[in-house]
């Protein structure tokens, strides 16, 4: 209950704190390329209850279903949608996602009914907890497309090699799980936000 309220009361904070940056990515969004705002998509929550996730659209009109990987440099990703990727801005709509019960800030991340399917038993276990914006393996995996890019099969390279590994670490986190575990967690995931738009105004200064 305590970590339901903090959830609530963070992600309708952060909605309203966030507001006006909101707005202006749904304009940029909408003037760089033909297509919705946001992009929906269903994933497997809480004891195996489906829901729709909420991101800004990324890729172009049409494009999403071709693949539900990220790969490199994928050609389907719009201008803007490369740099809300990278920082992960991309991922703030689900902030309603919290609001509404689906998610919480802090939790393993939900994938598609397809991949827990493929490790279901192992999902009984993890699907105890509510999914969250962040984890162990967000943490480890932020570079997910670029790894994913290196393989010659990233289909087979995923279900074989990252989502077990990140099924351990969903393990982890349920088997930890407290509200001191979860700060910590936002902290890194703060602090790893805040080396990326380092990164790139270094590189911008270079430039």
């Amino acid at each position: 209950m305590i970590k339901r309220i903090f959830d609530i009361i963070l992600a309708a904070a952060g909605l309203i704190v966030l507001s006006p940056l909101l707005l202006l990515i749904a304009v940029l969004i909408k003037l760089d390329s033909r297509g919705p705002i946001l992009f929906k998509q269903e994933r497997i929550g809480r004891n195996f209850r489906p829901f729709r996730i909420y991101k800004f659209r990324t890729m172009r009109e049409g494009l999403q279903a071709a693949s539900p990987l990220t790969i490199g440099a994928d050609p389907r990703i719009t201008r803007i949608g490369k740099y809300l990727r990278a920082s992960k801005i991309d991922e703030l709509p689900q902030l309603v996602n919290v609001v509404k019960g689906d998610m919480s800030l802090v939790g393993p991340r939900p994938e598609l009914p397809r991949y827990v399917e493929l490790f279901r038993r192992e999902y009984e276990y993890i699907l105890k907890v509510r999914p969250g914006l962040t984890d162990l393996a967000s943490l480890k995996y932020s570079d997910e497309a670029a790894i994913l890019g290196q393989s010659a099969n990233p289909q087979e390279e995923y279900v074989a090699r990252l989502l077990p590994d990140k099924i351990v670490l969903a393990k982890e986190y349920v088997q930890h799980s407290s509200f001191w575990f979860d700060a910590k967690l936002i902290g890194e995931t703060i602090l790893k936000l805040y080396g990326y738009r380092a990164k790139s105004e270094a590189q911008s200064d270079v430039k």
